[in-house]
This record gives C-alpha cells, structure tokens and sequence, in this order.
C-alpha cells in the first residue's frame, strides 16, 4: 500500500516508526487488519483457548458479551485506541468495579495476543490499575457466631458449616465431598473433587484449579464426631456417595435462611475460610501451613485473607509488653558519659536506684564505672531494679 504526503518532513515522520517496526520484525498487513473487529478476533480467541475450563469459558463468554462487545465490539482492531479502552472502562467501574477488573483482564489479554499475530503494533489497553480488582474487606465470623449458623442449618446440612469454618472447604469442594475422602478412622477430609454450577443450571466434575487446591487436611477434634454423626445418618452407604446430597440448591437455601435467623446477613459461606484464617494465625501456624490447610498456591492468597480481630490484637499488644525489662528506663544524661569517660563515680539521681550499665543484666550495687570506660555510648543503657523487699 502506497501512502502520498504534501511534505517530505510528513512523509519521514511516518516512515521512521514503520521502518522501526520492520527492524524489529514488525510486519503487520494493514489490509488484514484494518478489516478486523474487535467482536471477531474475541470471538476467534476464544474458540481457540480449548484449555480454559467450562466455567471459565462461559465466565470469558459472559464478559464478551455483557460488558465488551456493546461498547467496543465492532471497533477495528487497529482503531481501538488507550482513549477507547480507558473510557469504556470507566463507564464500568463506577458501578461495578470488580467486574470491570475481571473484563479489562480479559480484554488486555486478547490484544496481547493480537500483537502477537501481529495484527496490531501494540497493546491498547494501558490503564494503570485497571487490572486490579479492589474488593470491598470481607466480614469475619466469631466462633461462637459459626457455631450459631450451624445450630440454625437443617441437620442434613449443618456439617457444611463446619467443615467450611473448621477445615476451610471452598462451596464446590463442599458438594464435590465423597464417603471414600472422609477418613474418620484418622480424622481427615480429602479434596479430589470440586462440584460447580454452570450459567446454564448444570452440575460439573471436576479436579481443583491447582496442586495445591488437591489437598488432605486434618479435621480438628471438636467437630469430628459432628462429621461422624452425619455420616451415619445423612449419607448413603456407598463409597461415592455425596456427603452433601441436598446439592447446590438445598445448600444456597439452608445457609441463606441461618445466616437470616441469626443476624448475619452480610455473610457468605466463602467468608468462613476467612474467619479459620484468623483462628489459625491466632494458633501460630505459618504461612506455609496456613497455604496448605486452605489449598492456596501463592502466599499472596493466603495472606490476603488474613483478618485481625480486637482481641488477637490485644494479645500481641500484651505479648509485646511483656518483651521490655522488667523495671523502668532513664536516658544517660551528658554528665553521666562525662564521668563514666573519666572513670568518676555517677551522680546519684532520683529513683536511687537507677543504674547504667553496659548491655549487661544489673542490679543495685553493680555498677562499676571501670567496666563502661573505653565502650561506645551508644551501647550504654539505664537499667532500673527494684528489689522484692522494695
């Protein structure tokens, strides 16, 4: 294709970018890609990515349709424009931000493959952050508020709520939990098996997303002969048989109408894996432990689920207390380093029985002024003891 300029210095500034984009391999038809929408290459991207996951791809399918197509949809791939994106952006994430971030995701994908194919030069989508999703801090249940909810679940369903709060069960790994992966002999719950809804009402197989999410984990003692319990009474006796037969369904019903009777409303079943993540923190457990029991591949995830409560942090305000040395602390006055450089003895000041000693455990009478001569003052230290009998 042939493009005519009235001015030389016109026609320089448009070749030195295009020769640039040939040096680097840059070849791209502008024929070819001057035709193409952004509706049809999504469209080709998609029945192309034969590994997504069925839920993904309808999430993928869900996004195109509901939030890109009716804005950018029959917008050129090589018109498309960080204008363009930016704007419909916007229109989105003022009313639904964390759909915004998951669409923009999806968006700024399909163009990075689009330079790939070189069917655009570069990646339109630029808006710093937009990726991000900034979800609103999720609330956290009390144990006593956890055993509330499970008192108010049908019996059939109660053990849902344990396992959720005490063993950290995501909603699909709860309706994907079999007979053979409860070890009651050992107390352990397996994850082999999640079980999702799709859009279309169908109930899907399938493994966890990662490793990590394939997991056994300990089921702690006070909810063990609950899970027995259950077993016994709410669950056929084959070794596939589902341990939550009610389905998807009854499940959504039964903790909608709990969390309605006591109080908490603003709950969802996926808010107690949170809840767990601060009992366990408070336990000690590390990161690594914590990423295990929850089947969290990053650390990123499990920290993010963290939450401090009032009391947990009272007690890491007393634990931090009780890091100081018992007794008070008085800053080294300029006469003190005076005499202790030229070996007087330390005025005495109130309390009498202040000491200054060098990084050493003292008491009253210990100082010995000979022993700080010669050190760094920034090593010096008041120590205050009282003794017992004081």
């Amino acid at each position: 294709m042939t493009k005519a300029f009235k001015r030389r210095r016109d026609a320089d500034a448009y070749a030195a970018p295009t020769q640039v984009n040939k040096l680097r391999g840059v070849v791209i038809d502008p024929r070819r890609r001057g035709r193409i929408t952004v509706r049809e290459f999504a469209d080709h991207w998609l029945t192309g990515r034969t590994d997504l996951a069925e839920r993904t791809r309808e999430l993928y399918r869900y996004l195109l349709d509901k939030h890109v197509f009716p804005t950018l949809g029959t917008t050129t791939l090589v018109s498309l424009s960080p204008s363009d994106v930016r704007k419909w952006h916007q229109g989105i994430a003022d009313a639904h931000p964390t759909t915004a971030a998951k669409a923009y995701r999806l968006l700024s994908t399909i163009m990075k493959t689009a330079v790939s194919d070189e069917m655009v030069a570069r990646n339109p989508c630029q808006v710093k952050g937009a990726a991000s999703e900034k979800a609103p801090e999720r609330p956290v249940a009390s144990m006593a508020e956890v055993q509330a909810l499970a008192d108010a679940m049908p019996e059939n369903m109660r053990v849902a709520v344990l396992l959720a709060s005490w063993c950290q069960l995501r909603r699909a790994e709860l309706l994907g939990l079999r007979r053979r992966d409860v070890d009651t002999l050992h107390g352990t719950v397996s994850v082999v098996v999640t079980r999702t809804k799709t859009m279309a009402g169908a109930m899907v197989d399938k493994a966890p997303k990662s490793d990590a999410g394939r997991r056994t984990v300990a089921v702690p003692s006070n909810i063990l002969p609950a899970l027995k319990d259950h077993l016994a009474d709410h669950v056929a006796s084959g070794r596939d048989a589902l341990v939550l037969a009610g389905g998807y369904r009854s499940l959504r019903t039964a903790w909608d109408n709990a969390r309605n009777k006591v109080g908490r409303t603003d709950l969802r079943l996926h808010d107690l894996r949170h809840a767990n993540f601060t009992w366990s923190a408070a336990t000690g457990a590390t990161v690594a432990e914590l990423m295990h029991r929850a089947g969290h591949a990053s650390p990123a995830a499990a920290l993010r689920y963290q939450h401090a409560t009032e009391d947990r942090d009272r007690a890491l305000a007393d634990a931090l207390a009780d890091l100081v040395p018992k007794g008070d602390v008085l800053s080294i006055k300029p006469r003190d380093k005076r005499a202790i450089e030229s070996k007087r003895p330390i005025e005495t000041r109130t309390p009498s029985w202040a000491l200054i000693t060098a990084d050493l455990q003292c008491r009253r009478g210990d100082l010995n002024p000979h022993a700080l001569a010669g050190t760094s003052p920034s090593s010096w230290r008041v120590c205050l003891f009282r003794h017992s009998d004081e």
